[in-house]
């Protein structure tokens, strides 16, 4: 058997959200075995005046490393769900999919500064040391949080 990625991916969705979300991880659960799923947290929109967005993040196991499961995986989920990449990259969307982790190894470093992703991050991850302070992000995420709204939406089920 080929060995086995552990990727920790960062999903995100403003168009549609209560529905795309739980989506997007049912097509994952097809591409791979998900091992945990964080809560679903509510934000206001980074960068671009559009609605709120939901976010979650998810440990996964597949036989593909991060690229490969960015083209094999990633973009065809979005694609399904009616993601168009936009010049605008703060547009709304129906889902954004992102590996914040592949095998341990950070990626993507510069959006774990958001509480959209080190607020879920850390409820997989809590004593991951974040890439820029070495502090555990369960930490980082508690400070982040305390200087942006956000609020955990209980209503919104996704396993």
């Amino acid at each position: 058997m080929d060995e086995l990625h552990r990727l920790i991916l960062s999903l995100g969705s403003n168009i549609e959200a209560e529905a795309n979300l739980p989506k997007a991880v049912q097509l994952l659960r097809e591409a791979g075995e998900v091992e945990a799923v964080s809560s679903v947290w509510e934000s206001e929109s980074v960068g671009f005046d559009g609605p709120n967005f939901l976010n979650a993040c998810i440990t996964i196991l597949s036989p593909f490393g991060h690229i490969e499961f960015k083209e094999r995986v990633i973009r065809p989920i979005e694609s399904k769900l009616g993601r168009v990449r936009n010049p605008e990259k703060n547009a709304p969307r129906p889902i954004d999919i992102d590996v914040e982790l592949c095998d341990g190894k950070p990626l993507n470093t510069d959006y774990w500064e958001y509480a959209f992703v080190i607020v879920p991050l850390a409820e997989l991850i809590p004593e991951f040391p974040h890439p820029a302070t070495e502090e555990a992000i369960a930490g980082v995420a508690e400070q982040v949080r305390g200087r942006v709204w956000m609020r955990k939406r209980e209503d919104v089920v996704i396993s």
